[in-house]
């Protein structure tokens, strides 16, 4: 029988919140974290608003030293804040300064969508311009490689597994978690800290404004701006910050008298191979489907079972796709679809790190019994609109919530999929 997977510790740095008491009950409240953003409005970008957590410089302060402090940047800031709480909310011990001992049953898959672009823009490319190399310090490289994420926790907490980051654009932070469990399975770890972080940055967003995928219709009103499923979507709100679940064997979390938070149950990742209908940004929807499919096949459980959605969703075109895809792969009419909600309503799109934040989300749902409202969305998308009944506008109590499926779709039709259950102690 194949090793099970538990969730003991939980971080998040979002757009609406900083921790996971907070991040529950803005979800709660449908409380969005969507702001004006004046760095875009300076750029003279055509979309003026982001989802960018607030107070974290604060929290890092009283986290890390000044030496740590000096060679993180943002995304480092954010993973490291997510990490800590993480690991506390697992009821682990942090190093102490100067204890030399390294944790080899634990390691990281901490991923990123686009890294250290902010850094690179902000100083390597000006400095190195302006033929100031040597004012770049000793730790640009840390902060520019995209692996500079999982290393650095992997230093704050001594992890001695496999410690590496994925990139794998939007689906990122839900592949990262799937990456965990296959490796606890397969008994090379105890635990794995998984997730993902990215940092906000005006120059990682200039690439998709350019697109015409960013929402600019709601600049003067930033907490309207993020509309999945709604037929006034006028694209996703760029946005920012970390996610870190701690995975872990079941019988090391009840060797240890471990709170257990919940299960993955199963987990799948695949690509549509940019064919039918599928492109470099866009997902085939059979290879939604599919992946789907494949999670729930692992997981060992009939689509009847899934309880709700946590969908993609992020107030573009592809939306009404999406929710087709859904009802595809659990094979039910409009009627039968699953309550399908999208945490980006609230939050925008964190890129690397929103299937993470999701995914958070979700056990958060399972454990409170509810499914959180999908703002913004009033005006149901006319494709979306015979799914309607599925849409929690406001928030649902669902107590007997058992199963969250979640899924994220990235830029080169690449999916990742996983399913949650809530823990009961069986």
């Amino acid at each position: 029988m194949s090793t099970r997977v538990v969730i003991t510790g939980m971080g998040v740095v979002a757009p609406n919140a900083n921790n996971v008491h907070d991040f529950e009950l803005a979800l709660r409240k449908g409380t969005s974290g969507i702001r004006a953003n004046e760095c875009m409005a300076e750029a003279g970008f055509a979309s003026r608003v982001a989802g960018v957590p607030q107070g974290v410089d604060e929290i890092a302060a009283s986290l890390f030293d000044e030496e740590q402090l000096r060679s993180m940047n943002m995304s480092h800031r954010y993973a490291g804040v997510a990490a800590l709480e993480a690991w506390r909310d697992a009821d682990l011990a942090r190093p102490a300064p100067g204890d030399e001992a390294v944790d080899w049953d634990t390691g990281a898959v901490l991923g990123t969508g686009i890294g250290g672009m902010d850094t690179i823009a902000s100083r390597v490319v000006p400095l190195t311009n302006e033929a100031k190399v040597r004012r770049l310090g000793s730790t640009s490289v840390e902060q520019v490689m995209a692996s500079g994420i999982s290393a650095r926790v992997a230093g704050l907490l001594a992890l001695g597994n496999q410690v590496t980051t994925n990139s794998s654009a939007c689906s990122t932070g839900t592949e990262a978690i799937a990456e965990g469990v296959e490796r606890i399975r397969r008994g090379l770890a105890r635990r794995m800290l998984c997730g993902g972080s990215e940092g906000a940055s005006h120059y990682i967003w200039a690439g998709f404004d350019a697109m015409r995928v960013l929402c600019r219709s709601m600049n003067d009103t930033p907490e309207r701006a993020s509309r999945p499923m709604s037929a006034s979507a006028g694209g996703f709100v760029a946005a920012s910050g970390a996610g870190v679940l701690v995975l872990e064997s079941l019988e090391s979390a009840r060797q240890r008298g471990a709170r257990i938070r919940a299960e993955v149950l199963g987990c799948a990742v695949n690509c549509g191979g940019q064919r039918g209908g599928g492109s470099m940004t866009a997902p085939n929807p059979e290879g939604v489907s599919r992946c789907i499919r494949a999670a729930l096949e692992d997981a060992g459980i009939q689509p009847s079972r899934v309880g709700a959605i946590n969908g993609h969703l992020t107030a573009t075109s592809a939306d009404p796709r999406e929710v087709a895809s859904w009802a595809a792969a659990l094979g039910v009419e409009p009627a039968g679809l699953p309550p399908i909600t999208s945490t980006k309503s609230m939050i925008g799109h964190a890129l690397g790190a929103a299937g993470a934040i999701e995914s958070i989300a979700c056990v958060l749902m399972l454990e409170g019994g509810f499914v959180h409202p999908s703002i913004n969305c009033e005006d149901v998308h006319p494709e979306i609109a015979p799914y309607a009944a599925s849409i929690p506008h406001r928030l649902r109590e669902e107590p007997d919530l058992e199963i969250v499926v979640k899924a994220g779709f990235g830029f080169g039709d690449v999916n990742a999929c996983a399913v949650f259950r809530k823990w009961t102690g069986d």
